[in-house]
């Protein structure tokens, strides 16, 4: 009885005491950051997109009538480079994860004491700018540069062909640009296979093709998926490389956002697509995390 009444003690004192408000307090900042740089640049993103041109004519004077027709009309009047921009970020993120696979095993498992200096040498295009990085590409792919040089000696390219302004610059310098965003979440997940279980498939007879596929790309299969969203959806909504890179064949929605926006000053059209674009992006990403059994990354 006395241990009955000295626990039923404790757990009243227990339930006096409150709980400690500083980590509540320290969530504060960041909550704040993130209504003021997200949600509420949302919420007046969504405001725009359903006003209409205000009585008085003025250029960028819109007033709120909630026209929900304005996604309709959005949509209808860049539908071609809306679907491009799904082609070529697809297009591109593929191409990154067929590059950044081999390069990620092979530091992961190969590299040995150079590992650091390999992950440096991935990281290192970060510490140049986004724009100098795609106009640099813009001189590689040139009709002088080494590239046309190299597939028109060896009889690839016609001397009147060129790679410069086309969708395979574009797709060249997303590939490029996002290639960190791939490798890195693949390197951080094949480096966390322990070697042992490969090791195991060895010792049950399995070859290195069996291996690969049916112990060491299964076990990856976190850093591909973060790989490929990282990759995907900001090349779904990129416009420097359709802009410095290709013509006005190669325009995506992003170019079309962005000249809606600065250019023709047409908040609405500029706000319903950046959220058709938003929404499209959001479905994709739910279905492929569904169907690679990967939910709990998101």
């Amino acid at each position: 009885m006395a241990f009955v009444a000295a626990v039923t003690k404790k757990s009243s004192i227990a339930r006096g005491i409150k709980r400690p408000s500083t980590p509540y307090l320290l969530l504060i900042p960041g909550l704040a950051w993130l209504f003021l740089f997200f949600v509420y640049p949302l919420i007046n993103l969504a405001s725009t997109s359903t006003q209409t041109p205000a009585a008085s004519g003025e250029i960028g004077a819109y007033v709120q009538s909630f026209r929900f027709a304005n996604y309709f009309d959005a949509i209808s009047g860049a539908k071609e480079q809306f679907i491009r921009s799904i082609i070529y970020a697809l297009i591109a993120t593929v191409v990154a994860l067929v590059i950044s696979y081999p390069l990620a095993y092979a530091i992961a498992f190969k590299s040995g004491k150079w590992k650091n200096l390999l992950l440096v040498l991935v990281v290192a295009p970060f510490f140049t700018s986004f724009l100098l990085r795609t106009i640099a590409w813009k001189q590689i792919l040139g009709d002088q540069g080494p590239v046309v040089t190299v597939l028109r000696f060896l009889h690839i390219l016609s001397p009147q062909t060129g790679l410069t302004a086309s969708a395979f610059a574009v797709v060249t310098g997303m590939t490029y640009n996002f290639l960190p965003f791939m490798t890195l979440p693949l390197y951080a997940s094949l480096e966390r296979i322990d070697p042992r279980v490969l090791e195991a498939a060895g010792d049950l007879y399995a070859n290195a093709i069996t291996t690969f596929r049916k112990v060491t790309f299964p076990l990856s299969m976190p850093g591909v998926v973060a790989g490929t969203l990282l990759t995907f959806i900001p090349a779904a909504g990129d416009y420097i490389n359709a802009t410095l890179l290709g013509n006005p064949r190669t325009k995506m929605i992003g170019n079309v956002i962005e000249s809606r926006f600065f250019e023709i000053v047409d908040y609405p059209t500029a706000a319903a697509l950046s959220f058709l674009l938003m929404a499209a992006i959001l479905v994709l990403v739910a279905v492929y995390v569904r169907r690679s059994g990967t939910e709990e990354l998101v």
